[in-house]
Formats: structure tokens, C-alpha cells, sequence
């Protein structure tokens, strides 16, 4: 494939922070190409894993997986959110595509999903990008509300998440 997608929820979609200021925009400017950003706001890893062909249709050559806070959040079974984390992998990876896992880091009882991204990670041989909320989460400065961070915090997720993935570009 040809183009970065990045597959998320709100934290992907950017929310909390104006218009081409989510990480993935940011992430495009860092390595001057498209991004395509298919993160959507309250989806939960359960429920995308409906729109895998939507993510697939896109000729991805990396795909950065991002999900996890909404199933917490909603009370999705825990082994149903990370199996469809895997599923999602499994089939970006037979699409010939570069999967990327990213976790959001061990917030609000999220350690759980952090561990269990990085066994899946190693396991399948995807790329795994830990904590991308850690040194933002919970500083007001860098937040615009409890979850999302404003556009500084996402400079510092996309900083993250760019050390994870330039060497795969």
C-alpha cells in the first residue's frame, strides 16, 4: 500500500483541539505526506471493527490502531475489546499492511489493556506505541477536558507516536 491510516477514536479524530491539530495531522506535517485519519469520536474497538474494509479500501501501507477507552468506559468485556485489537491486526497484516498498535497508557484502570496491547503486539509482530497519553494526561495545560488533550498535548502524542513509527515509513 501507499498511505498512513490512522484508525481510532476521539483521541485519533483529534477532539479537544482545533481543526488539523490531531496527532495524525500533525504526524502528516512531521513525515510530508497524507495521513488519512479515519478516527471517529466515541467508537469503541468492538464497534470499528465493522469498518476494517473502510481502513483497508484506503491502500494503507501502515495502519496505527488506537482504541480501547470507550470500551473501558462503556464497560465492553475487556477480552472482546482486545480481541477485536487482534482482529483488526490480523487483517491489516494480510492486507500487506505495516500494523501499529497504540496504547494510550495506564489512566483510569487502563493498565490492563496497556499490557495486554503490547503481549498482542509482540506476539503478532506488529509495532507497538506505549502510552501516548503518559506526561499529558491530567496536566491542565495540555488537556482540554478530563480525556482529550488540546493542541499542545496532541504535539506531544504526535512527537510519541512519530518516534514509534519513523523507522517503518
Amino acid at each position: 500500500g501507499a498511505n498512513v491510516v490512522v484508525f481510532g477514536d476521539s483521541l485519533s479524530y483529534g477532539y479537544g483541539a482545533p481543526r488539523g491539530q490531531s496527532y495524525p495531522d500533525l504526524i502528516a506535517r512531521k513525515i510530508s505526506r497524507l495521513v488519512i485519519n479515519l478516527g471517529r469520536n466515541g467508537e469503541t474497538a468492538v464497534g470499528a471493527a465493522r469498518r476494517v474494509e473502510e481502513v483497508l479500501a484506503q491502500n494503507p501501507y501502515m495502519v496505527l490502531i488506537e482504541f480501547g477507552g470507550n470500551d473501558f468506559m462503556r464497560g465492553v468485556d475487556f477480552q472482546q475489546t482486545v480481541q477485536a485489537v487482534s482482529d483488526m491486526v490480523d487483517q491489516v497484516q494480510s492486507a500487506g499492511a505495516v500494523a501499529v498498535v497504540v496504547d494510550t497508557g495506564g489512566y483510569y484502570g487502563m493498565k490492563k489493556y496497556s499490557k495486554a496491547y503490547q503481549k498482542l503486539a509482540k506476539e503478532k509482530g506488529a509495532v507497538f506505541v506505549k502510552g501516548i497519553l503518559d506526561g499529558v494526561f491530567g496536566k491542565t495545560a495540555l488537556m482540554s477536558d478530563q480525556i482529550h488533550p488540546n493542541a499542545k498535548g496532541y504535539e506531544i502524542v504526535a512527537d510519541k507516536v512519530y518516534q514509534d513509527i519513523k523507522d517503518y515509513l
